[in-house]
Order: structure tokens, then C-alpha cells, then sequence
């Protein structure tokens, strides 16, 4: 019942915009959307492509799923999507006629989508905006990934030894994660010096001496956490650790900014002022601050034409970074008060006080200098 409550408060969400458009239909496409539509349902195929290999149609009475009769049974079976309400529509797959299915579904009324199909309204920003506020059951099953998802790099971290390459240690947290059917749709992995030479390190072949960082955007039901963690083998020098704490605090300062109502904007420019207070007023300019996610890595890379409000139960990973360092984790906005989806699970913590909010944030993880 709890499922069949949520597709439905966001089947209301998409008529109501179909409704203030003036439209006859909303097509949706996107992996994202189809996750968030059907309450953490796959369309998918390959794992970072944008479009599924199944479409939704939403009228103002009806609902369809448009596929070929390769992606049916699967459909139909495993997604279950007849059980959620919808009318499968299914075309031989070497005819690829799923713009006459639409055409003809939908009726007489103009289609918006969420991805370029001939003759549709361009709708892909306003259904993103959709899924900005999460429902409960999506905030419990958010939860049960950042849980997962922190324990998962929190261990491979603590199992990684010098000499190790960085792909080495990726490929140890993607099997961490694939148990669970948990997705690392984005890796990175810096090894000593690449770590201050590259803010977005992918991983390679070389091998860690001293420090290394790895991150990670993994993806289960649609829903997507983003996290960063360090581990130094050997006493961590004073200097670095001071870098460390310091952009803990500016990351903490981002997520005390983040609340309903406020402009996202607003918060980018409460977190260039504490880097200015920290005593690193231009490292902010060397890479993107963050913002919005859920069902994609960044619904929104806040910058200062940033036109959106933060709402209630939307999530957030603000991604700070000092030469050398850099801090990251998953929260969700509320009114109450910023609150962790990602978070120290079996790392050392650091706990500190930013604007009057108390935060617990992953230390560097300090390991013998053997390795």
C-alpha cells in the first residue's frame, strides 16, 4: 500500500503540470524519471545511459508503458508495471515505431517529454523539478542506501594497502557494492600527488604511497548517494590535517545553509564566505561547489544563476575541496534541520559545531605507514 500511495502522489505531480502546460500527455524517457515514477523501478539496459529502454505516457486518465518485445516480459514481470496501474504498449523492435504509439495514445492534445522526440514539448527541467521533494518511502529507502553505501567505501578503505593501484581499490568497492545490486555509477581515485593535481581524478594504474581519496556515486532504485573518503598511511601531517579540518567546516557551513525556502544561490555564497574565513577565500573558483541530487548525480550544479529553492526532504551533496582535499557526503534538507544520509559508519569522526548546528563527519582514516 505504501508503494501504490507514492506512484500515486507523483502521478498527481505530472497531471498537474501536464494540466497548467495545457497538454494531452507527458512522455517520459529518462532512467530517472522512470525510477522515480514507478517507486524505484529499472528500465535500463546500460547503466549510465539517460534514456531507459521503456517509455511512460501519462494522460489525464489513462497511463501506458511503450516498449519493444525485447524489454516486455521484463516489463511486465520483474517491473511488474501492469500491476502499478500501467497498459503495456509493445512494437516489434525492428520497427521502432514508438512515435506513432505515441501519437496515437496520446490523443489529439500536444505531448511534453522529458527527452527530444519529434513533435513534443520540451518538459525535461519542470519533471526534474518533480522529484525534488521526496516522498517517505523514498527517504526510507535513501537511508538504506547511504548506509550501505558508507560502510561499503568505509571498508574498502580500511582494506586497502601501499602499494595497491587506485583501479585496484575501485574494483574492491564495486564488489562491496553489487551484492546489494548497488550501481557506482561514478568513480574516482586519486593516489598522492594526483590528488592536489586533479579535482576530477579517474582512477588509474598507479599505485598509492602515502594518501588516497577515493569517491563515489552509487545508484540503487533510482536514487543516487555521493561520498568521499581518505586514507593516509603514517602519521598525517599537521598541515594537511588543518586543510582537512578546514574544509570539513566550509562543507558543514554548505549543509547548515541548506534549508527549505532558502535560494540555492544563497547557499553557494554562505559557503564562498567561509572558505574566505577559513583562509582560502579563492579555492572555491578551481571546481563546482555541488548542489541538488536524487535520481541523477547533481540535479543541479549550483552556480549564481541558479533560479531554484531548496524544498523539504530534498537532497543534497555540497563537494568542497582545498588543494589536496576535498569533503563530500549526502544530506537531506529539512526543516528540522540538515540530516545524513551519508556518514561516518566505521571511520575515525570529527565533531564540530558550524552556525550553531552540530555535525559528525568522517576523519582521514590514519593506517600503519607499512600498509
Amino acid at each position: 500500500m505504501a508503494l501504490a500511495e507514492e506512484i500515486r502522489v507523483k502521478e498527481q505531480r505530472v497531471r498537474d503540470l501536464m494540466a497548467a502546460e495545457g497538454l494531452g500527455a507527458v512522455l517520459l524517457k529518462r532512467q530517472a524519471n522512470f525510477s522515480w515514477l514507478t517507486g524505484g523501478g529499472l528500465n535500463l539496459v546500460g547503466i549510465t545511459t539517460e534514456a531507459g529502454a521503456a517509455s511512460l505516457l501519462i494522460t489525464p486518465d489513462r497511463k501506458y508503458a511503450l516498449t519493444n518485445n525485447i524489454e516486455a516480459p521484463r516489463m511486465s514481470r520483474e517491473e511488474k508495471l501492469e500491476e502499478q496501474g500501467f497498459e503495456l504498449a509493445v512494437f516489434p523492435w525492428y520497427e521502432e515505431n514508438e512515435a506513432s504509439l505515441i501519437r496515437e495514445l496520446a490523443g489529439p492534445g500536444e505531448v511534453g517529454a522529458d527527452w527530444p522526440v519529434a513533435g513534443t514539448l520540451d518538459l525535461s527541467g519542470k519533471v526534474a523539478r518533480l522529484r525534488y521533494s521526496l516522498t517517505p518511502e523514498e527517504v526510507e529507502r535513501y537511508r538504506w542506501l547511504g548506509d550501505k553505501v558508507s560502510l561499503a567505501l568505509e571498508r574498502t578503505l580500511m582494506e586497502t594497502h601501499r602499494g595497491e593501484k587506485e583501479s585496484e581499490v575501485v574494483g574492491r568497492l564495486c564488489r562491496e557494492l553489487w551484492p546489494d545490486r548497488i550501481d557506482p555509477v561514478t568513480l574516482m581515485s586519486a593516489a598522492d600527488e594526483r590528488i592536489s593535481d586533479f579535482r576530477h581524478p579517474i582512477p588509474t594504474e598507479k599505485t598509492v604511497d602515502r594518501y588516497l581519496m577515493v569517491s563515489v556515486n552509487a545508484r540503487k532504485w533510482g536514487l543516487i548517494v555521493s561520498l568521499t573518503r581518505f586514507v593516509h598511511f603514517g602519521a598525517v601531517p599537521e598541515e594537511l590535517e588543518a586543510r582537512y579540518r578546514a574544509n570539513v567546516h566550509i562543507d558543514c557551513a554548505f549543509m547548515a545553509a541548506t534549508r527549505p525556502g532558502v535560494a540555492a544561490r544563497e547557499v553557494l555564497k554562505r559557503g564562498i564566505e567561509v572558505y574566505r574565513e577559513q583562509g582560502f577565500p579563492e579555492e572555491w573558483k578551481l571546481h563546482h561547489q555541488g548542489g541538488s541530487i536524487g535520481y541523477t548525480g547533481r540535479d543541479y550544479r549550483t552556480d549564481f544563476k541558479t533560479p531554484d529553492i531548496v524544498q523539504e526532504n530534498q537532497a543534497f551533496t555540497w563537494n568542497p575541496s582545498l588543494t589536496g582535499t576535498k569533503s563530500e557526503d549526502t544530506i537531506l534538507a529539512t526543516s528540522q534541520g540538515p540530516q545524513p544520509l551519508t556518514g561516518p559508519a566505521i571511520f575515525p569522526e570529527i565533531r564540530m559545531e558550524v552556525d550553531g548546528l552540530a555535525f559528525t563527519r568522517p576523519d582521514i582514516l590514519e593506517r600503519a605507514a607499512g600498509g
